[in-house]
């Protein structure tokens, strides 16, 4: 089960190209940016980013320039949302209560929520290797 709606895709310009690793800009629109009348509404908004693709293949088959379509799977896309925001406001909210009940002091509490991020990003810092193998893009041309 491998077709269109099984992966997320963009499409995208080849920005860099390394050993191992393809830099493509790409521009990520919402849902309402696509509309025929955006332009007259504020709800419409785009931005650009930039992804990082890992592999030699990649490097040996794209230039500069090139437009391609960077997919991912969705089981990447919720991994990575789950590690990004999930477990970061349930570790958030899970401290902020438990400080809260132990001090009764809601700033001590949002403060200590916060300060419990530190010590999880630095976990995802070091383990971005590990992580980046696991949760890969992949390139096709346009």
């Amino acid at each position: 089960m491998n077709n269109m709606t099984d992966s997320i895709r963009h499409s995208g310009i080849v920005d860099s190209v390394g050993d191992d690793c393809v830099r493509v800009r790409i521009l990520q629109t919402s849902a309402c940016a696509s509309c025929k009348v955006a332009g007259y509404c504020n709800a419409s908004e785009s931005k650009e980013k930039v992804i990082d693709v890992y592999g030699t293949v990649y490097a040996a088959t794209v230039k500069v320039g090139d437009h391609v379509v960077v997919t991912a799977s969705r089981e990447v896309a919720f991994k990575a949302l789950l590690w990004a925001f999930g477990v970061p406001f349930i570790i958030l909210v899970a401290v902020l209560f438990a400080v809260v009940a132990a001090t009764s002091d809601e700033t001590v509490g949002a403060l200590s929520g916060m300060a419990a991020l530190a010590p999880y990003y630095l976990v995802l810092y070091f383990l971005r290797g590990r992580m980046r193998s696991k949760m890969t893009f992949r390139i096709e041309k346009d």
